[in-house]
């Protein structure tokens, strides 16, 4: 796995974008493993950066994190999973690697910078301090119409 995420930072490097499935469930409701795959092409600006984008970043001596950016402060990037709650940070520009530009879907392509994909998870990082238990209710309901279902 090691050597597939090096590959993934060599390409980005070289100035490609790079397609993949999500690893992991910290984005969560937005980008399900499974089922969606994320284009993510590389920064050559982190200034250009803004609240809402997702960035492909290494932790310091770590991994590679998929998140989005809660926060942008001068000291860095402030930076939390769609299905999370607690706020990680600061990040510096040094440790992004890329920004994911679109989502696909089942197929289907949806740009990061649509707006109804904006407004979407524009809304779902406000209610950040609530995502676990929006999330617990919506399990709840899932697993009742699973049992209807039968």
């Amino acid at each position: 796995m090691d050597k597939e995420k090096l590959d993934l930072e060599k390409l980005l490097a070289e100035g490609k974008n790079v397609c993949v499935p999500p690893a992991g469930y910290s984005m969560y409701p937005v980008i399900v493993p499974d089922r969606d795959k994320v284009v993510i092409a590389p920064v050559k600006d982190t200034g250009m950066l803004k609240r809402g984008d997702v960035v492909l970043y290494r932790r310091k001596g770590s991994i590679l994190v998929l998140h989005r950016i809660w926060k942008v402060k001068s000291e860095g990037f402030y930076m939390v999973g769609d299905g999370q709650s607690e706020i990680e940070g600061p990040v510096c520009g040094e440790q992004i690697r890329g920004m994911v530009t679109m989502l696909i879907r089942k197929g289907r392509e949806v740009s990061a910078e649509n707006l109804r994909y904006r407004i979407t998870t524009g809304l779902w990082l406000c209610c950040r301090p609530f995502r676990t238990v929006i999330l617990r209710i919506v399990r709840k309901i899932k697993n009742c119409l699973k049992k209807v279902k039968i």
